[in-house]
């Protein structure tokens, strides 16, 4: 079976770089193998859950298969964490162009530093060289049989690609998620963009109507604005972010207006519309009670995931789904004992780092009649806006909820030295701690790097670090990092009961 050639337009512009990324991620002359046997593993999908899956069981001497219908690297590689990084780095140096007088060093000369097609270009040169390492190329070399193509269920233990029959004893669904679309009407013939398109732009938009609020929305919603498009962001809710720490949401709130993004709260879409002029583009809302209306020359719709179920009859393999996705147990087994789930396609935790850590409790469950539990799982995540906004664990509601059993605490940036010098001080780092036993239920960062700073508490809840020991534990100095030392150190103080500082301040006068 041979797979598309590039003319079918799997990614566009047809540049340089995407051909690089298509030849490695779909190669036109690829040929798929011939199935010998049964395979110890076939692995549905070839983004990061599929990749750790069949990677993984090859390096342990597995017979493996994988298929991809598309690229392999998946959402992460070519439409998600990749180029989305790529573009915020490049917004996070124009913002510090243009804010570069508050160190004291003057002004870029050009009033404009962006480069929107060079910018772009440069996303596309970094996502071609790391498609590499998620290439056909190199899952073959590691001994994975890969096809291209699309797979179906043909029984509880086979599928079939094209008319190749894949016989396994354990299968992994890893299929991922895509954009959701809103049901508006008028939408599909305005024309809009998804976080799977929006990175084939080469013009920079005059004006973006962004439409959801959650993480994807708020990150290209600033990073547009830094990279020189006027942005309107319309929110559902009242406020940014309402998955994450409401302080938090806040200031990540005041950043964007701040920049200058316009925001259009607590509306409902009527319709789309396309209008002559250079804003073409129409968006109908009522917000409010009152009806309005916001022109714009793109539109970006961010207002979720949905599963990738379709097309592969699961009913055929015996493996149940609904709406949110495929149905697994703690082990991430599906209705059928034979095959397993992992990633977007089952968790509510649409991170990579998540889908990583499922795939190898599958490797351990599906090959080594492994129990891992995927409800054991310590999963952080962050929203790369700027600043950055990490968490881990029980939410502030949560810890409201459970009452005087949990100590919150918080320490803003504007305490802490780092943050004071690198002009990143509007942000705080808040934990979540059980008041009897000191065991770290969550926390939240927000900061310039939050992202990376949370690993300490990650790692912490994971080895069972109380957070004593987090204030006992030198962090260098100046860094912002110190900010969960300072939280320690303020949990450690209120261990101090009336009583206890009674009995120190005895024996201090004893000592005199």
């Amino acid at each position: 079976m041979t797979p598309p050639s590039p003319s079918q337009s799997l990614v566009a512009p047809d540049d340089e770089h995407n051909r690089t990324l298509v030849g490695y991620a779909h190669p036109a002359d690829w040929v798929n193998p011939t199935p010998t046997g049964r395979y110890n593993l076939v692995v549905l999908g070839a983004g990061t859950a599929g990749l750790v899956s069949a990677v993984g069981a090859a390096s342990l001497g597995a017979k493996v298969a994988i298929v991809e219908r598309h690229l392999t690297g998946g959402d992460c590689l070519n439409f998600g964490c990749v180029p989305s990084k790529a573009l915020i780095s490049a917004a996070r140096a124009a913002a510090g162009v243009r804010s570069a007088g508050r160190f004291g060093i003057g002004a870029a000369p050009a009033p404009d530093p962006v480069d929107f097609a060079a910018v772009m270009a440069r996303m596309r040169r970094l996502r071609a060289g790391i498609a590499k390492n998620d290439s056909v190329g190199r899952l073959a070399s590691l001994g994975v049989d890969v096809y291209l193509g699309d797979a179906r269920f043909i029984q509880g233990d086979a599928v079939a690609v094209g008319d190749q029959t894949l016989k396994f004893s354990r299968a992994v669904i890893a299929t991922g998620a895509r954009p959701t679309v809103p049901d508006v009407p008028g939408l599909a013939e305005t024309g809009f963009y998804s976080n799977e398109t929006i990175f084939s732009l080469t013009e920079r938009p005059r004006h973006l109507l962004v439409i959801g609020a959650g993480p994807i929305g708020c990150e290209l919603a600033q990073t547009f604005r830094r990279l020189g498009s006027a942005v309107t962001l319309i929110l559902r809710g009242g406020g940014l972010l309402p998955r994450d720490d409401a302080d938090a949401s806040a200031i990540v709130e005041r950043t964007l207006l701040r920049e200058g993004v316009t925001l259009i709260r607590h509306a409902t879409i009527l319709r789309a519309e396309r209008r002559a002029g250079d804003q073409p583009r129409v968006l109908v809302y009522e917000a409010s009670g009152a009806q309005g209306e916001v022109a714009g020359d793109e539109i970006l719709v961010a207002v979720g995931r949905s599963p990738n179920v379709e097309d592969l009859d699961l009913a055929a393999g015996g493996v149940a789904w609904h709406a949110a996705g495929v149905i697994v147990d703690d082990f991430l087994r599906t209705t059928n004992r034979r095959v397993y789930a992992a990633g977007d396609i089952c968790s509510r935790h649409k991170f990579t780092h998540a889908a990583d850590a499922m795939a190898r409790i599958v490797l351990q469950n599906a090959l080594f009649f492994g129990r891992k539990r995927a409800s054991a799982l310590v999963v952080p995540w962050a929203t790369y806006t700027d600043p950055e906004v990490a968490h881990v664990g029980l939410s502030a509601g949560d810890a409201e909820q459970r009452g005087d059993a949990v100590s919150t605490l918080t320490v803003e940036l504007s305490e802490n030295d780092r943050a004071i010098l690198d002009d990143d001080a509007e942000g705080f780092a808040r934990v979540h701690v059980d008041r009897r036993t000191g065991a770290i239920l969550g926390a939240t960062m927000v900061a310039g790097h939050a992202g990376e700073l949370i690993g300490e508490m990650v790692v912490a809840m994971r080895a069972g670090v109380r957070m004593g020991s987090i204030g006992l534990t030198i962090h260098p100095y100046p860094t912002q990092s110190e900010a969960w030392k300072r939280l320690g150190d303020a949990w450690n103080r209120s261990r101090l009961t009336p009583r206890l500082r009674a009995v120190l301040r005895a024996v201090l006068r004893w000592r005199r």
